[in-house]
């Protein structure tokens, strides 16, 4: 078994009366896409920032890859900042061959990389144009591939899907998708669950610098009572009786949830129904979403984080 590909340990960091990092341990394996989720101002790119020994803990310790400092393991990591950036004047090929030669890579195999990548991701046309005339998503997908051209073992991708429009969301998706299969360790912060939910293979939410949950998403999604949802204006209140109904909320418009209790059967709520010939409009049983798990861990920052 693989050692983990990233550590913290009782990770601290404070500026001055500020906790930004608040006592933060996980682990990531080696192989898997991680998802750092979390609201804005959670402490997610103070994290990253921290394994990449842009800034350093108060306390606490990271291992990346085995090593205690990133800095001297540099030429395996690649990262895409937060802040999203190219040099205007260069080509879009010169850009991502740049990087790769400053991760060790010859003159002649990082121009070759850049236009492998490019045709790869759909960028090939615009290979000799210059970034200043690419649109908003191609510049970040170029920028994306700049810091995966050397080939590395560990990526690091900050609000990677920010900005993008959906085709160019999917396009990044199949980028972690293809490292993933290549036996690449990726970590990615978002705030945006449905990406989360469709990647990750583990994840690890946190708010106001704490975390609230660190596991696999079928554990996420275990961590919420099941749901059916309903619409009716026929009386409900025999269904409070059910042994399968711990609680009964009603909503708008004639819907109303029902929380179940553990290992509870939707199906035995739809038989009452019929049963107590409460007429129905709409059914709904499914697992909880692992947007309806960060709005219940985050609480009131979850809005926050919804509008953005």
């Amino acid at each position: 078994m693989f050692p983990p590909a990233l550590e913290l340990r009782s990770v601290t960091k404070t500026y001055g009366d500020f906790m930004a990092v608040d006592d933060l341990s996980l682990a990531v394996p080696t192989g898997c896409v991680f998802g750092f989720l979390g609201p804005n101002g959670a402490g997610k790119t103070t994290c990253l920032r921290m394994i990449l020994e842009i800034i350093r803990p108060t306390s606490g310790s990271i291992t990346v890859l085995g090593s205690p400092s990133s800095l001297a393991i540099r030429e395996r990591i690649g990262y895409l900042p937060e802040e999203k950036g190219l040099y205007k004047k260069m080509k879009a090929w010169a850009i991502i061959a740049y990087f790769a030669t400053l991760k060790g890579l010859s003159r002649s195999a990082a121009k070759l990389r850049a236009f492998q990548l490019l045709e790869r991701y759909g960028l090939k046309d615009f290979a000799e144009a210059k970034t200043e005339a690419l649109s908003k998503g191609m510049g970040q997908k170029v920028q994306v591939l700049a810091a995966i051209a050397h080939d590395p073992e560990f990526v690091i991708l900050d609000e990677p899907f920010s900005g993008l429009d959906p085709v160019n969301q999917t396009v990044m998706e199949e980028i972690i998708t293809d490292l993933r299969a290549r036996g690449r360790t990726v970590i990615f912060s978002t705030h945006v669950m449905a990406h989360a939910e469709r990647l990750c293979d583990r994840l690890s939410i946190i708010a106001k610098g704490r975390k609230l949950f660190d596991g696999t998403l079928v554990e996420a999604h275990r961590s919420l009572p099941r749901r059916v949802r309903l619409q009716t204006e026929d009386n409900v209140e025999p269904l409070r009786a059910l042994p399968e109904v711990a609680n009964v909320v009603n909503q708008p418009n004639g819907l109303w949830e029902l929380e179940l209790k553990p290992g509870a059967d939707g199906q035995a709520v739809l038989q009452s129904c019929f049963a107590q010939q409460i007429r129905l409009r709409a059914f709904n049983f499914d697992k909880p979403t692992l947007h309806d798990v960060f709005v219940k861990l985050v609480g009131p920052d979850a809005k926050e984080a919804a509008f953005r």
